[in-house]
């Protein structure tokens, strides 16, 4: 069984950026029925289906398959629900983890969140000076909420 172990992170400042290379990642939903989602995403050439579980504590079951590029394409445009997530992975590696940061455009313009995938729940990790609150349990950071409810309109929820 796949399965997926992350721990999500707000950021203190953006010291991180020193020598990072970002990728374009757009990715949008099939489905995000509670206790599921089902994804699409293009990062640059590249593109995937991801089937994930519900989350229990920082664990969830996750299926990711390769697409084709021009069918990934196809079903953002025709099928996904409305509101794509748009964004820039930068790759961070910090005391032997790699750090992924998602700095997102568009509605979510201004939100930029580090994640960092572990081998176990129970992993230690050396943090960054630049690692701020944890956020892994707070569903309004995870992408398919972002999706429905934007980073901009927090505000007014």
């Amino acid at each position: 069984m796949g399965t997926e172990i992350e721990r999500k992170f707000l950021l203190r400042d953006d010291s991180w950026r020193t020598g990072a290379q970002g990728t374009e990642y757009r990715q949008g939903y099939l489905s995000t029925s509670p206790g599921r989602t089902v994804r699409v995403r293009v990062a640059g050439q590249r593109a995937w289906l991801t089937i994930k579980g519900p989350l229990v504590d920082i664990v969830r079951s996750e299926y990711e398959y390769p697409l084709p590029l021009e069918d990934a394409h196809e079903l953002l445009a025709n099928l996904c629900e409305p509101a794509l997530i748009e964004k820039t992975r930068y790759q961070v590696t910090f005391a032997g983890h790699r750090w992924e940061i998602d700095e997102f455009h568009g509605a979510n313009e201004g939100l930029v969140v580090a994640e960092l995938e572990l081998e176990r729940a129970d992993e230690p990790f050396q943090s960054p000076l630049w690692l701020g609150a944890e956020v892994s349990d707070n569903p309004m950071y995870f992408n398919s909420r972002l999706a429905k409810y934007p980073y901009k309109l927090w505000k007014t929820l």
